[in-house]
This record gives C-alpha cells, structure tokens and sequence, in this order.
C-alpha cells in the first residue's frame, strides 16, 4: 500500500483534564502516514486521484484548534474520522505529541499513536 506522510503539523490547542490546560493552551505536534493506492495518480499526474496534503492540513488545525478533547486520544480519533470518511485513505497512522505536557519532570512530549482503516470508521460509524 502507498503512503503520504506528513510530519510535524504544529499548533496551539485547547486539550487537557485540567482546566488551565485547556484555558491556556498547550503546543502540540501531529504527524501523520495515509494509506491509499497512488498508481492512477502517479500514472496520469491527477490531483483528484490522490489526497491534497494542504487541505489534510487544514483538517488538522481545524480539528486541533478550533476543537476542545479532554484526551489527546479524542483528538487522534477525530481526526483519524475526519480523514478517513472524507478522502480516499483507506488507513491512517496517527502521531499526537503534547510538546509540553503539564509534569514536574521536563520531557520531550507526551502523545499517542493510533492506527484506523477506513472498514473500521464504516462499520463503526454505521453501528
């Protein structure tokens, strides 16, 4: 299977379980691999036969910063529904990294990774 990747989609969100995190806001981090079959469009140089990765960006932010998840698991999975129900992905791999995360102990980030394939959202979404 084919893949678009998209690393580090950055932006200022409102998500956390404490209320300041999700007053103030924290830095996070998206990354992203989506599966689909790239031949058609390798083979005639067509963007309607692929995924625009701009309008995957706007996706993101959209969801990241206009939206409010007390998990960064929500905010993986909506995203993960969001592009799987509205592009021709047929998998996506999703990396959510708060770059902050509210600890005593400094760490790099904090974050989830999740895998969904369109069957699933379907069935889910239908049950």
């Amino acid at each position: 299977m084919d893949k678009i990747t998209i690393k580090g989609i950055r932006f200022h969100g409102y998500h956390g379980i404490h209320s300041a995190e999700r007053k103030i806001g924290q830095k996070y981090e998206v990354d992203l691999k989506i599966s689909l079959d790239l031949s058609t469009a390798g083979k005639n140089d067509d963007l309607t036969k692929t995924i625009d990765y701009a309008k995957i960006v706007d996706m993101v932010l959209e969801i990241g910063t206009k939206r409010s998840f007390h998990l960064f698991e929500a905010l993986a999975e909506s995203i993960a529904t969001q592009i799987l129900t509205q592009t021709l992905a047929v998998k996506v791999q999703i990396a959510v990294k708060k770059l902050s995360p509210p600890i005593e102990i400094p760490i790099n980030y904090a974050g989830v990774e999740i895998t969904r394939t369109k069957n699933k959202i379907v069935r889910k979404n239908q049950a």
